[in-house]
């Protein structure tokens, strides 16, 4: 029985920030010789068509799609949201949650039908540990961030001082985690669960946590020689498996397949790159919050007027709120900084400009996939957290790494309230440390060569020999073993 036998079923959760990922590593194991199939719904399908026309057309690269039929009218949801970053509004959040999890049956239906040999899933989905387990065969985890973060979060879960609802810390005062390799001090405002409001959504996290019970191992886009520490730290805290196999944005290798990444890119990549072209060397700040930012009106005029001020060249990518409410720049904005600045609203090939020799910083909300892809870069960064694991991926990049410059934010955004909360960053304050990131005293240049010496070494990991692309054919042996065992079971029976 060859090891080209496996068959792998990918779930991946419907985000921008999960889906690109996993569609990336499912591209991966795929060319790898492994059969792959991808369950998800149609519009987020059609987020990668074209990429999986062209893997299948040049790359000789099969990947089965499978669509999952999303329960809009049961969620009570519109008949467009099938994606965390095209509700209308936070509030909606509750009813994806339960509309995801409503998907068990098809996925169930999909499974049994295919018999595959493993599911990969995102963590969203925890209903997939219960599939794994009705048809015995090993559930791999995806969470889409760092081991770091993973390290921090399963620590911080177990030692909050204020678990009980004590007042023994306050929600500002850093407290240290016990058991991390270094020490690491958070504060109760950093924890991600209370960037979710009153959303309802604790039910669905319990459900998290036990499916990560039924887990096999986790599969995480990042690569050894970034957090060695942390890789065998998670795997110590959850007695599991850990296969780092990432950056694996660097799987793409074609500028349309870059460029395409996750959707098309609502500005022309040549007239993008035309325009990188004109700017000096490490002369352009790129900023980009996600796709689930949504900042406060004045947040965004703070934003811009501190930019304006910094006279540094920047590309500005802006994700409106909703269609009814385009974003409102400062009066006369654009106009003002036209031979400076180069304004994209939606979607940005944000890879292609990383790596582009003008960009010399990012400004980022500290989601996982645009750290590592600043680091794959070689690009420092403008740290900016929101929600979620966030601020501990600032921890990250400011406090192991050392290549990036903090905004200030100690509290993030609970989603719904970003008006009521207005304003956490002011112009004078972007001004500086755009200034200080941009200006190129001997700190950031210090800040820019390790981050150039960390995007040689995430190229060489993915490379032949390299410890990502090693990982990638443990966890296929893995899973041939445990196929090879179970069949012999079968056959004794």
């Amino acid at each position: 029985m060859a090891k080209t036998e496996l068959h792998l079923f990918f779930f991946p959760f419907m985000s921008p920030g999960h889906l690109i990922p996993m569609v990336d590593i499912a591209r991966l194991v795929a060319a790898h010789g492994v059969k792959v199939s991808i369950a998800t719904t149609p519009r987020n399908i059609s987020r990668f068509q074209n990429i999986f026309i062209r893997d299948q057309d040049d790359s000789d690269l099969h990947i089965n799609i499978h669509k999952l039929e999303f329960p809009f009218s049961e969620a009570n949801l519109p008949e467009t949201c099938e994606s965390l970053d095209s509700l209308p509004t936070r509030l909606h959040s509750y009813n994806f949650s339960k509309a995801t999890m409503m998907l068990q049956p098809q996925g169930d239906e999909l499974v049994r039908q295919h018999r595959p040999d493993a599911i990969v899933s995102d963590m969203n989905l925890p209903w997939t540990a219960d599939v794994a387990d009705k048809y015995g065969i090993p559930r791999i985890i995806f969470h889409g961030t760092c081991c770091f973060s993973l390290s921090v979060s399963a620590v911080s879960a177990q030692h909050n001082p204020n678990a009980n609802n004590t007042n023994s810390v306050s929600y500002t005062q850093p407290f240290l985690l016990p058991g991390l390799p270094d020490p690491v001090y958070v504060t109760k405002s950093q924890m991600p669960g209370r960037f979710f409001g009153n959303t309802g959504l604790e039910e669905f996290f319990a459900k998290f946590i036990d499916a990560e019970t039924k887990t096999y191992g986790t599969v995480a886009n990042t690569f050894c020689e970034l957090e060695p520490k942390y890789v065998d730290c998670y795997a110590k805290i959850t007695g599991k498996k850990v296969w780092p196999v990432g950056p694996v944005s660097l799987f793409n290798t074609k500028t349309n397949d870059i460029a395409e990444r996750g959707n098309r890119a609502s500005i022309d990549k040549d007239l993008c790159l035309s325009w990188l072209d004109s700017k000096k060397p490490n002369s352009v700040l790129y900023i980009c919050f996600g796709s689930l930012c949504v900042f406060a009106r004045s947040q965004f005029l703070e934003l811009g007027f501190g930019l304006e001020a910094s006279k540094s060249s920047f590309i500005w990518v802006i994700k409106d709120n909703n269609a009814n409410e385009p974003v409102v720049l400062p009066e006369g904005f654009e106009e003002r900084v036209k031979d400076r600045g180069l304004i994209i609203r939606g979607w940005a090939p944000q890879v292609l400009i990383l790596n582009h020799p003008a960009v010399g910083g990012f400004m980022t909300h500290c989601g996982w996939n645009s750290v590592l892809e600043s680091v794959t870069a070689g690009v420092p960064l403008i740290t900016w957290p929101l929600f979620g694991e966030q601020f501990f991926n600032e921890n990250f990049v400011l406090n192991q790494l050392g290549i990036g410059v903090g905004i200030g934010v100690h509290s993030g955004l609970a989603w719904g309230e970003e008006e009521r909360i207005g304003a956490l960053v002011k112009r004078d304050r972007v001004e500086e440390t755009v200034n200080r990131l941009m200006g190129g005293d001997e700190s950031v240049e210090g800040m820019r060569k390790r981050a150039s010496q960390l995007g040689e070494l995430a190229k060489a990991a993915v490379g032949k020999g390299g410890s990502s692309n090693i990982n990638i054919g443990r966890l296929l042996e893995d899973l041939f073993s445990l196929k090879k065992e179970r069949l012999e079971t079968e056959v004794q029976k």
